[in-house]
């Protein structure tokens, strides 16, 4: 049974995964507006990953005899100056999220509900993948600068990782 502060600390996180996916979902439309399809292709993946989140932790709460919420989100932002921007306004969601994770782990943990705070360790460690990816796609928008065949092949390279993503893992 999960305490009162648990599920709404549980809630909040539920919002902030369901953002993430309408965040994500944004930055899909406006790649995919602006011609780069390999990177819209990546975003609408990672807003399915990001809504496949927020659906395991309504299920734990349900499951937990709490009460999950569906509430009013706000508006992601719909346009970047460059995808450069876009993969910067990601990267810092992502240790945003990081943060609220890590916050809701130390609840967990003051008030010794070790059961959530076991099942919040798959977040935390994908917290830290999301954390890397984001990481290392800047590293590589850097690496490429200002060179339009850099960024099409970016785009064709980050598009294969949206497909293998994508791929169920056995």
């Amino acid at each position: 049974m999960l305490t009162k502060n648990i599920e709404t600390a549980l809630n909040k996180q539920i919002r902030i995964e369901a953002e993430s996916s309408q965040t994500y979902l944004a930055m899909a439309c406006w790649a995919e507006v602006s011609g780069l399809e390999g990177i819209a292709q990546f975003m609408f993946t990672q807003s399915d990953e990001e809504r496949a989140h927020m659906l395991k932790l309504i299920k734990y709460v349900n499951e937990r005899g709490g009460h999950a919420l569906v509430s009013e989100l706000k508006a992601p932002t719909t346009t970047y100056g460059t995808f450069k921007e876009m993969f910067e306004a990601l990267y810092k969601h992502e240790i945003f999220v990081s943060d609220s994770i890590n916050e809701l782990v130390h609840i967990t943990f003051s008030e010794k509900d070790y059961a959530t705070h076991n099942f919040l360790q798959w977040y935390v460690a994908e917290q830290i993948e999301e954390e890397a990816t984001a990481k290392s796609i800047l590293d590589k928008i850097n690496l490429i600068g200002d060179d339009k065949g850099g960024l099409y092949l970016f785009d064709r390279d980050i598009q294969q990782a949206a497909i293998t993503a994508a791929i169920p893992k056995v």
